[in-house]
């Protein structure tokens, strides 16, 4: 069993940056591909990031590429998002989420979930 919380969501001014933090339970953290997804009003769980267990091989939408960085660290079982040139398309709850084995991007995929944090960038 594993336990996901986030931290690290707020308001944010677009262009501005913001970075969120997934803090995991258990002890075999490096085992588990990390990913963030979000969900917008109205809209479908979308895929944002992904990050490889062992060889931390990562990741990303097209949406976020080149703005999001996704990183873990083992040793203190966390992966967080950086995020940069935020927009206001970016406004979102965002989802922490893993699975043993290779990282994937749709959801169904994903054995353990966070509560989200919310991340709002007004324009």
């Amino acid at each position: 069993q594993v336990q996901l919380a986030e931290s690290g969501g707020g308001l944010v001014q677009a262009g501005g940056s913001l970075r969120l933090s997934c803090a995991a339970s258990g002890r075999t953290f490096s085992s588990y591909a990390m990913a963030w997804f979000r969900q917008a009003p109205g809209k479908e769980r979308e895929f944002v990031a992904a990050i490889i267990g062992s060889i931390g091989s990562t990741y990303y939408s097209d949406s976020v590429k080149g703005r999001f960085t996704i990183s873990r660290d083992n040793a203190k079982n966390t992966v967080n998002l950086q995020m940069n040139s935020l927009k206001p398309e970016d406004t979102a709850v965002y989802y922490c989420a893993a699975r043993r084995g290779a990282p994937y991007s749709t959801q169904d995929a994903y054995d353990y979930w966070g509560q989200g944090t919310q991340v709002t960038v007004s324009s």
